[in-house]
């Protein structure tokens, strides 16, 4: 079946909140290299792809070799963490990727992670058959900002830029869709600011016709707005 719509998910952040288990495999695989991180220099790549991570870790000038062999080190204790302990979707995730499937839109993880990443984290949450492609870090050669991503994916899934939604929790993330020519929600779980259409702090609060309304002739994207938040006041 063709899709005329698609919604476009990061993982990290907005389906999951994998940060805690990042941060044990990135600190226990530096440690091991002699390189001890802090959780300040962790917080402050997180979401970036790892050659970019490791270049600011260990310098510019770190070879290729030594990128892909701590990087595959720190995954396979990441999917090793996972595995183990299990992960949960983030509030509203799984009804809303249930939703979409059943309302006929395509859907696609657009993410920085490695596939094996991706597909571990899927099939923990028991969801890989809500999604018509993956889109991963082997996939592109331009990280986000760069809408290389987004765009691999509308290609993947037939269905124009201009007819497709992202997902992000991430500026870059935000940004990097706004340069495919896509709409976005952003998912601002700290109320930071997001250049997103619309921006919420949980999926949960998500208009039920949110989707539909991005896409749809003269509807107004409500944006969140910290001022009107209690936990702010």
């Amino acid at each position: 079946m063709t899709m005329k719509r698609a919604v476009l998910w990061d993982m990290d952040g907005t389906l999951v909140d994998s940060a805690d288990f990042h941060w044990l495999a990135w600190r226990e695989t530096m440690s091991r290299e002699g390189c001890p991180i802090t959780y300040e220099q962790f917080r402050a790549t997180f979401g970036q792809r790892n050659d970019s991570i490791l270049r600011q870790w260990l310098g510019e000038n770190t070879t290729h070799e030594v990128m892909q062999r701590i990087g595959n080190a720190k995954e396979s204790l990441y999917r090793q963490h996972v595995r183990q302990q299990g992960i949960s979707a983030l509030p509203g995730a799984l009804e809303w990727l249930h939703l979409l499937h059943r309302k006929g839109w395509g859907q696609a993880i657009a993410s920085a992670a490695p596939c094996a990443n991706i597909e571990t984290i899927l099939d923990v949450l028991q969801a890989r058959h809500l999604f018509q492609a993956i889109v991963s870090a082997e996939d592109v050669r331009r990280g986000k900002p760069d809408p290389e991503v987004f765009l691999t994916a509308a290609i993947k899934l037939s269905v124009a830029a201009k007819d497709c939604i992202v997902v992000e929790d991430a500026k870059h993330g935000i940004e990097a869709a706004l340069a495919a020519g896509m709409k976005t929600i952003g998912v601002s779980q700290n109320g930071n600011h997001l250049p997103a259409d619309i921006v919420v702090r949980s999926l949960s609060l998500l208009d039920e016709n949110a989707f539909e309304h991005l896409l749809g002739n003269g509807s107004m994207p409500r944006r969140f707005d910290n001022s009107l938040d209690p936990a702010k006041a």
